[in-house]
């Protein structure tokens, strides 16, 4: 370790001024972040246009940190993840070193409803917080909530399910930058599906450009045949909830398979109402959100956040710009 009285007086004067940038950036986040708390941002956004049985707000403040410094290889969220640029090209080029305000309304991944839906989940697990990601790509809401558990005093155990081999990767990488010891993470290379079971899953040429690949389940002989033949696609075993937890209860279930939502939850009702306590839903669609709602609704869940999916009309049909939130709490908790 260098001591400082063997520095010479130009690397003196470097340090002092690299801990005062430091010292300003941690100021500028805590000043964007004490005007977030008081006076909200963005009125007219859409992303304030959610429904919720909680304070949405206030859960998400409740978990930003203000202890937080920046690397410079990652960006850090107001919840002190580092996420690496890479995983985003195009999006967070550029924003290595950064430290991100609390978002709201919205930030480049997620807004209120889908961040207060998650935290909520954190605020009601004790002793030790389990969550479930399917499709959970570089592992997001696995770290993000493990990350607030953890800052709570929780112990944690993150389980992902993912189909592209590259985020699968990200994802251990991404475990490892936020300080996840191998015995607090599982990431399954697979598909998750009503029952077990062979998926073919699409194959691309850039894992950070694309986040939205969907598997095709239940593929007859013949379409696996030509899938496989066509280079396009991979076969990967498909998991039934019920051994992705081991038979162990969830504090949360996140889920985000691209259109597939409202069969999962309709397939595997039994065990969810057996082994989940929270869930939190991106639906592509508003039909998909009143499926989801109806099965849900008629196995006695409580709907706590929605926010519907936005759309636009070009040519009379309704197109999605952005996917909805919902939150559903387990009454009858296991």
């Amino acid at each position: 370790m260098l001591k400082t009285a063997a520095l010479k007086i130009p690397q003196i004067r470097r340090l002092w001024q690299d801990r005062a940038n430091l010292l300003a950036e941690r100021n500028l986040l805590r000043q964007q972040n004490d005007q977030l708390r008081s006076e909200g941002a963005e009125p007219g956004s859409v992303f304030f246009h959610y429904n919720c049985s909680f304070d949405a707000i206030d859960t998400i403040n409740r978990h930003a940190r203000n202890d937080l410094t920046a690397n410079p290889s990652y960006v850090t969220n107001f919840l002190g993840v580092k996420v690496s640029p890479r995983f985003f090209p195009g999006i967070l080029d550029g924003r290595a070193g950064t430290l991100e305000p609390i978002p709201i309304p919205a930030n480049w991944h997620a807004d209120i409803a889908e961040w207060a839906a998650a935290l909520r989940a954190v605020d009601l697990a004790s002793g030790c917080f389990r969550v479930v990601e399917l499709g959970c790509g570089w592992g997001c809401w696995l770290i993000n909530t493990g990350a607030a558990a953890r800052h709570k005093g929780l112990a944690v155990e993150l389980i992902g399910i993912e189909g592209d081999s590259e985020h699968v990767a990200y994802a251990h990488e991404a475990m490892a930058a936020n300080g996840f010891s191998g015995d607090e993470f599982r990431i399954i290379h697979g598909v998750a599906a009503p029952e077990r079971g062979v998926a073919l899953f699409p194959v691309v040429e850039n894992a950070g450009a694309s986040w939205g690949s969907e598997p095709i389940l239940s593929a007859t002989a013949e379409q696996i045949k030509e899938a496989s033949a066509s280079g396009h696609y991979q076969q990967l075993p498909a998991f039934s909830l019920a051994e992705i937890v081991k038979g162990e209860p969830v504090d949360l279930l996140h889920i985000d398979i691209q259109g597939g939502e409202a069969d999962f939850v309709e397939a595997a009702i039994g065990d969810l109402n057996k082994f989940v306590r929270y869930i939190v839903i991106g639906t592509h669609s508003r039909q998909i959100e009143g499926r989801i709602m109806s099965t849900l609704l008629s196995r006695g869940w409580k709907l706590e956040m929605e926010r519907p999916a936005i759309i636009g009309l070009p040519d009379g049909r309704p197109q999605i710009q952005v996917d909805g939130v919902q939150g559903w709490r387990n009454a009858g908790a296991v």
